[in-house]
C-alpha cells in the first residue's frame, strides 16, 4: 500500500509541475528514468557499466575528468533537456569517437 501511495504522490507532483510550467509559459521536459545521468561522463560521453550507489565521486577512465556524481548527473540532465527542447524529440546522446 505504501508503494502505491508513494507512486500516486510522485504522479501528482509531476502533474502539478507540468501544470505550473504551462501556466508560467515554461517547458517541462521529462527524462527517461533509466537514462544513466550519474554514470555518463558529461565531458566525453563515456558511460560506466556499473557503479554502486554509494560511489559519490568517480574518475572517467576515458578522459580523466573527476566527477561529483550529483553534479555530473545534473549537467547530463540539463544537456539532454536542452537537446530535447532544441530538437523537439527524445534523444540519447552518444559519446564522440576520437578520430
Amino acid at each position: 500500500l505504501s508503494k502505491a501511495i508513494a507512486d500516486a504522490s510522485w504522479g501528482e507532483f509531476v502533474r502539478q509541475l507540468a501544470y505550473k510550467g504551462e501556466w508560467a509559459g515554461r517547458s517541462v521536459v521529462a527524462i527517461d528514468q533509466f537514462f544513466p545521468s550519474s554514470k555518463r561522463c558529461h565531458c566525453c560521453g563515456y558511460t560506466m557499466s556499473k557503479m554502486a550507489l554509494n560511489v559519490r565521486a568517480w574518475l572517467c577512465p576515458e578522459c580523466g575528468a573527476d566527477h561529483d556524481r550529483d553534479i555530473n548527473a545534473a549537467k547530463n540532465i540539463k544537456a539532454v533537456g536542452l537537446t530535447v527542447l532544441a530538437c523537439g524529440e527524445s534523444v540519447n546522446p552518444k559519446p564522440l569517437n576520437a578520430a
